[in-house]
């Protein structure tokens, strides 16, 4: 499956920091940095996560099938875990958001530089595809 390649992906550029929680943190932010610009009249309450401490805002698009996410949040390190997730599953069919299990999380051990609240953060961003995916079917 495509996703999982992607995981890898992400999974060896996190290696290389080697554990370093500075050069996680930046590279991170980095990732957010990269998002496509976000329009910000879709900054309304309808496209907000819930359950991020953080602003966080989702969309989609849905085009052959596909749906393509666009997000931002107003918080640089949520920004940038915000970015994987749209890199793992936009351009993705329903079923394959469904199906997709997020693996990259532990295996970089993602959880020790996030703490508690980011990691909650991270789970309802991670719902919100699904929630979309589902409706979408």
């Amino acid at each position: 499956m495509k996703e999982m390649s992607i995981q890898k992906e992400i999974i060896d550029d996190f290696k290389v920091l080697d554990g370093d929680l500075e050069m996680t943190l930046n590279y991170l932010m980095e990732l957010g940095e990269k998002l496509d610009v976000f329009n910000e009249k879709d900054k309304k309450e309808e496209n907000i996560v819930k359950g991020c401490q953080s602003k966080v805002w989702l969309t989609y698009k849905k085009s052959e099938d596909k749906l393509f996410f666009s997000g931002d949040s107003n918080t640089a390190i949520t920004k940038g875990l915000l970015s994987l997730l749209i890199r793992i599953f936009s351009g993705k069919s329903c079923k394959e958001i469904l199906d997709t299990k997020l693996f990259f999380i532990g295996d970089i051990g993602l959880n020790r530089f996030i703490g508690t609240q980011r990691s909650n953060g991270l789970e309802s961003m991670e719902n919100k595809f699904r929630i979309i995916a589902l409706s979408n079917k």
